[in-house]
Parts: structure tokens; C-alpha cells; sequence
């Protein structure tokens, strides 16, 4: 679970816009996971259904699908990326309302249906459904109540595997083609911060390490496995070894006398939570902080939580490719 919006860069705000309009336009290849069963019955105009392969196991799902519940920050993204405006979504529970890097005309009219990991069931049937996207991580004990409610699409997690969740997701709204041009438009995108940074060589000599403020938790500073570990790979930077300690390649968590071991070329920080309560100002204003590299040579940056930790998306993603390239390009 993860939030709290912070500052972000306008630089390059014209790239962003070019880049969310072909998402949403939204072709390489996604793969064979995205061919789909589909049977005959009729579901309306132009309708039908088609199995879709589910962590639950296969289940029937319309072939277009019109009201959609969302019930995680990625099933959101996957719909707003592939030009579905959800009937309902969850929340994250620091926050109110949806996260700000979506464009507003995405969630015009979505339904607030509570917390994430937390759904308000009622609210979510009186919107009549034709499909709930949510996962195993958020949802797995709530999947008969959900089912009962309009066919779920559940993966097996969220965060590390987004991508190969995003093509389910597409599968299941009947968007399978815009998927493969949205996935061809990031990696476009991610080709060209590279260049933008230098070349891959360049790219990958510079350290960058993120770092997140929890309320009530450890600090962690993000491995690999995880959506921001994934963003920064794929556009080409490199990672200090400390990444390499975190636990399932997830995080490697430190309390405020540990954050020099969190040092690198460029570091980027987000809170979740409230600010004190996360410890952010007895850790920034110690003299570990003021002493590492990063910090001494300005090059700490503030970013969006909602965005950089919770997004787990391709909207989402885009929008980080674009702060990267804004901090970090000479």
C-alpha cells in the first residue's frame, strides 16, 4: 500500500501529452498470453464473451466490457491507459480522490467505492458491474463476494509484475491492440531518455536510488523487483549495490541512523503518510543526510508517491520517464 502526492517538474510537459495520447490511441507484440477463448452467447451489440486466465483460474468475461470497477492503483492505470473510464474505484488510504497524474477526464464521474484492500462491497454492486479488475495482494478473501457481484478478473499481485499484469487486464477489456501500441509507445519513450541521458553507457554509470518515508514503518530503499525498480531499468540508469540487500528484491528498510547507506549519484524521495509521523524531518536534517553524496551536490529530488510508488502502470510510468529526464539529463 503506498501514497501521498508530493511536487513534480513541469519540464517536458508537451513529450507527456504526446506520450498519453498514444496510450490512450493506444503495437508490438504483448504475446501469446493475450489470445483469448471466445464463445458465441450473445451479450448485446456486438457482444459475446471470452474466457480470460485468471490467478482464480479461467472466468467468462464480456468481449467489451462498459462498466468496469476497479479496486488497485494499477487496475486503475490499466484502464485509464487503455481508454476506459471506470465506473468505481478504490482509494488509497492517506489520500482523497484519485491520483493527480491521471488525466482528470479519465476518472470524471468514477465512483469513490472505498479503500484499497478495504472495498465497499455495497457500494461496488449498486453500481452494476460488468467487470471488477483487482488482485490476490488486495482482494484474494473477498473473491466470492466480488464474483457474485459481475465476473473478476484477479492477478496473482501487484507492484513487480505489472506488466504481465496489464496484459491481462487488457485481455479482459477487450483491448488487446491498443495494449500492444501502448507498450510500443513506453518503450519508445524509455529508448529515448537513455539518449537523453547520455547513451547507455552513460545511462547506466549513474547511481540512482529511491527512497520512500513510511508513517509507522521502516524507511526502505527500493530494490529492483518492484514498479519503480522496473521504470528505472528500463530507462537504462544504474543502481548502487545497496539495492541488491533488499529482501525478495523489494526494499532494504533502515531507520534514520542507517540513511547514508541509502547514498547514491541522484536520489529521489516520497513519503506515504504524514511527514513527521514518517520521520522525514529527523532523518533530512541529520548530519548522515546533509553528509551523503547526493545531498551535498543538490541532486535529491521530491517526487509524487502516488505516482512514483503506487502509479504501477504505463500512464504512470510515462510520467516518471519524463521526471528522470527533467532531473537528470545535462
Amino acid at each position: 500500500m503506498n501514497r501521498n502526492p508530493l511536487r513534480r517538474p513541469r519540464p517536458h510537459r508537451r513529450r507527456s501529452l504526446l506520450a498519453a495520447s498514444a496510450l490512450v490511441a493506444a503495437a508490438a507484440a504483448l504475446g501469446p498470453s493475450l489470445s483469448a477463448c471466445t464463445s458465441g452467447s450473445g451479450d448485446g451489440p456486438g457482444g459475446g464473451t471470452h474466457l480470460v486466465r485468471t490467478a482464480m483460474g479461467e472466468v467468462k468475461v464480456k468481449k467489451h466490457p462498459q462498466r468496469v470497477v476497479v479496486l488497485d492503483t494499477a487496475e486503475l492505470d490499466s484502464a485509464v491507459t487503455l481508454g476506459i473510464r471506470p465506473a468505481g474505484a478504490t482509494r488509497a488510504d492517506t489520500a482523497t480522490g484519485f491520483p493527480e497524474h491521471l488525466p482528470a477526464e479519465s476518472v470524471r464521474g468514477t465512483a469513490d467505492v472505498g479503500r484499497i484492500g478495504a472495498p465497499d462491497l455495497e457500494a461496488v454492486a449498486a453500481l452494476k458491474p460488468d467487470l471488477i479488475l483487482t488482485n490476490k495482494d488486495r482482494d484474494a478473501q473477498r473473491y466470492d463476494q466480488l464474483s457474485k457481484i459481475a465476473p473478476t478478473v484477479m492477478t496473482a499481485a501487484t507492484g513487480y509484475p505489472w506488466k504481465d499484469n496489464f496484459r491481462t487486464h487488457a485481455e479482459a477489456l477487450g483491448k488487446t491492440s491498443e495494449a500492444r501500441k501502448a507498450v510500443a509507445a513506453y518503450e519508445t519513450h524509455a529508448r529515448e531518455v537513455t539518449e537523453a541521458l547520455g547513451g547507455t553507457e552513460r545511462a547506466a554509470a549513474l547511481k540512482v536510488n529511491v527512497v520512500r518515508f513510511v508513517e509507522g514503518a521502516a524507511i526502505r530503499i527500493y530494490g529492483r523487483k518492484n514498479f519503480i525498480g522496473t521504470v528505472l531499468q528500463d530507462a537504462g540508469v544504474g543502481r548502487p549495490g545497496v539495492v541488491d540487500r533488499a529482501r525478495d528484491g523489494f526494499s532494504y528498510d533502515v531507520g534514520p541512523e542507517q540513511i547514508d547507506q541509502a547514498d547514491a549519484d541522484a536520489l529521489f524521495t516520497s513519503v506515504y503518510g504524514n511527514p513527521d509521523r514518517a520521520r522525514v524531518p529527523r532523518t533530512t536534517g541529520s548530519a548522515l543526510w546533509k553528509g551523503m553524496k547526493a545531498v551535498r551536490e543538490g541532486r535529491t529530488f521530491k517526487v509524487d508517491d502516488r505516482l512514483w510508488i503506487q502509479g504501477i502502470g504505463y500512464t504512470a510510468a510515462h510520467r516518471i520517464l519524463d521526471e528522470l529526464r527533467a532531473h537528470l539529463a545535462d
